[in-house]
């Protein structure tokens, strides 16, 4: 096993370890870990909730969700020689969960866990038609996740980061407040909020004290979105075997990472919809000096996926376009459209016995793929979804006779906003 870096104490919150991680971006957070190129190493991770979430029937967790508080990050690690302008290059060696902790009241140990949040605290990809707060519980065994909350399905699980990035610059960190400050503008009083502004409430910035977090605290950029120096991406297939290449911003580049997942479908589209984790990550570095103008990668990283998938052979696809629910045309907007696809997906799931919810969920969790299937048809976008067919423990493709009704047991836990 590689040397573990940056360790976590299951019994200890993450503010009480010995290294203490962070849930903000500023160049200014101090990196206690340090790496050079070349070397190979562990990081732990903890669920991006710091284990506020519970392996219970009730989605009050998920409702009453400290969402100031996430991610909680491992990091930052410094890379000796790196300096603004080279590309950093992130082998993923392994990644899974808590090792040798198959069973205790942390998502990791044996189980994790998919969430809807009310749009009051966030909302997902379908708020409109899911606005309260919902949760599916998944146990792992054999790499392999079943629910009890959504019977019928089982499915080997493609786990990732679903974070991981370098340090901003002082000028980077400031173009991301201003730009996202005014967006939040045109539309102040939105719900949810269009982005979310610095906030010093709950933040975590490493060994930081004193008058330095007061400032960090108020200028740090919060880690929900993707951005320039990769983060919260969400990618699924950015799992073991891939080699990431993250341009470097500040000495060091300040590498940070978390919010694993054992699975998720392409979008993330419940938005607390992989099934989140904790566990771990070996890691190799190297630097590539002067990197980013050689190759191109003036922002934003560029990976090679892993070659772990399942393989998965049969597929159903649904397709959607880019018109309202209410009959209105839209523009090639892929987003729309995507959101289309997935609620067919939805409505044809339902008429084997499932909830909307129930379908909705196994949208998130599953390793469903979602494509930009045509994008110049004006005016009309189309995205398709498709769906793995093999997960089901039953014919779910069309047929001649009627489809088969799964019995959905007690349903998912809901918590009315």
């Amino acid at each position: 096993m590689p040397e573990v870096v940056f360790p976590l104490d299951s019994m200890k919150r993450f503010t009480e370890q010995r290294i203490v991680g962070h849930n903000r971006w500023h160049p200014d957070i101090p990196a206690l870990v340090r790496v050079k190129p070349g070397d190979t190493f562990r990081v732990d991770c903890r669920e991006w909730f710091d284990g506020a979430i519970h392996n219970n029937d009730s989605a009050d967790d998920i409702l009453n969700a400290p969402l100031p508080s996430v991610h909680v990050l491992s990091g930052p690690i410094s890379v000796e020689g790196a300096e603004p302008g080279d590309l950093l290059i992130v082998d993923i060696l392994d990644v899974g969960p808590i090792p040798q902790e198959d069973s205790g009241p942390l998502a990791g140990q044996g189980w994790g866990y998919t969430g809807v949040f009310a749009t009051r605290n966030g909302g997902g990809f379908l708020t409109e038609q899911f606005p309260d707060a919902y949760k599916v519980i998944w146990d792992f065994r054999g790499g392999v996740a079943t629910s009890r909350h959504v019977p019928g399905v089982s499915f080997v699980g493609i786990v990732h980061p679903g974070l991981m990035g370098t340090a901003p610059s002082h000028d980077l960190l400031r173009k991301w407040n201003a730009r996202e400050q005014a967006l939040i503008d045109t539309d102040p009083d939105r719900v949810p909020p269009l982005a979310l502004p610095p906030n010093p409430d709950s933040a975590i910035l490493g060994s930081l004290g004193g008058d330095d977090f007061d400032r960090v605290a108020r200028e740090a950029a919060r880690t929900a979105p993707p951005r320039e120096n990769g983060g919260n991406q969400d990618i699924k297939n950015l799992t073991k075997g891939s080699r990431i290449f993250y341009p470097v911003f500040v000495e060091g580049a300040n590498l940070s990472m978390g919010d694993l997942h054992f699975s998720q479908g392409d979008g993330e589209i419940t938005f607390c919809g992989a099934i989140e984790m904790g566990g771990f990550m070996d890691l190799g570095v190297d630097v590539i000096k002067g990197g980013m103008d050689t190759f191109g990668v003036s922002e934003n990283a560029l990976f090679m996926p892993g070659r772990t998938d399942p393989q998965y052979s049969e597929w159903l696809a649904f397709s959607g376009t880019s018109v309202t629910l209410g009959g209105e045309q839209r523009y090639l907007d892929s987003h729309l459209s995507y959101q289309r696809a997935c609620l067919h997906a939805i409505d044809y799931l339902q008429k084997f016995g499932y909830s909307d919810i129930q379908a909705y969920m196994i949208l998130g969790a599953a390793p469903i793929e979602g494509r930009l299937s045509g994008v110049v048809d004006i005016p009309n976008s189309c995205s398709t979804v498709y769906l793995p067919t093999e997960i089901f423990d039953f014919e779910v493709r069309p047929g001649k006779g009627e489809p088969h009704k799964v019995d959905p047991g007690a349903g998912v836990p809901v918590a009315r906003a």
